[in-house]
């Protein structure tokens, strides 16, 4: 289980996606503040294409994105564009495409476990930036000097999350350990034959001739610790690059509000 903390004394390490000043909660602090409600509460996802994800998450990410392995730490990410700082599911409006799969590290937002370098454990944080954090809150961060449950629910979530996030690093090391690795090229061809292929993105996926090599007992015994339906998750996932590719095609060149 994470070990989490409220501290406003804790120093921070590391860059977070998304957060702009995250800082740790305290009631010291952040007494009195909360969050509001704002119509486009996910507006600040619209400057990125990749998103990270647990490995929990591959079934219903897989329905809407192309699931890859980014980086040579292989970090499993959601595509949600093929240009750099470009989400094709956020409107010009801010809005997030309300029939998509919306991840959990976008959900948990604003708050994040952060690590405390010198406490060496993990602090709970928020975004003070955030544009939902606020000193009239509809849901305030603390009721009459303690956590409010909306505080409770928020970091039983970064807590889930933290685990979650312990697995997938461990189905990674898996996939490296049986060498399922691959580069993988993601390709359109213009339908009407006008021109040649062009290169879209290059990432790493699971290799299938690889994956058809294994011993049977090994297929077996991904099967039964649930990695197997993972791993078809993130290969039926690559059928939605066409889809992508489509839909930046026909993406109106318009700027996306990145805040609300």
């Amino acid at each position: 289980m994470t070990d989490t903390t409220i501290d406003h004394q804790a120093e921070l390490s590391g860059d977070i996606m998304f957060y702009s000043q995250p800082e740790p909660l305290s009631k010291e602090a952040h007494e009195g503040l909360g969050i509001r409600t704002i119509e486009h509460p996910y507006a600040f996802t619209a400057n990125t294409n990749l998103v990270p994800l647990t490995v929990t998450e591959f079934g219903p990410a897989a329905l809407c994105y192309p699931v890859i392995f980014a980086s040579d730490i292989r970090t499993p990410v959601a595509v949600l564009g093929v240009n750099p700082n470009e989400n094709l599911f956020v409107d010009e409006k801010g809005q997030f495409q309300p029939d998509a799969y919306l991840p959990a590290y976008v959900r948990r937002y604003p708050f994040v476990l952060a690590n405390d370098t010198q406490a060496q454990r993990m602090v709970v944080c928020i975004d003070r930036q955030a544009p939902m954090v606020t000193d009239e809150p509809e849901l305030p961060f603390f009721e009459k000097g303690e956590l409010s449950d909306y505080t409770k629910g928020a970091i039983e979530f970064c807590n889930s999350f933290e685990g979650e996030v312990a697995r997938t690093i461990s189905f990674v090391k898996l996939l490296e350990e049986l060498d399922l690795f691959e580069r993988k090229e993601a390709r359109y061809t213009p339908n009407d034959g006008s021109g040649e292929s062009q290169l879209v993105a290059e990432y790493y996926g699971v290799s299938e001739e690889k994956l058809n090599a294994l011993p049977a007992e090994k297929i077996k015994e991904l099967q039964e610790n649930g990695a197997l339906s993972q791993i078809y998750f993130h290969l039926l996932s690559l059928m939605g690059w066409e889809r992508l590719i489509v839909k930046a095609m026909l993406r109106p060149r318009t700027p996306v509000a990145a805040n609300n």
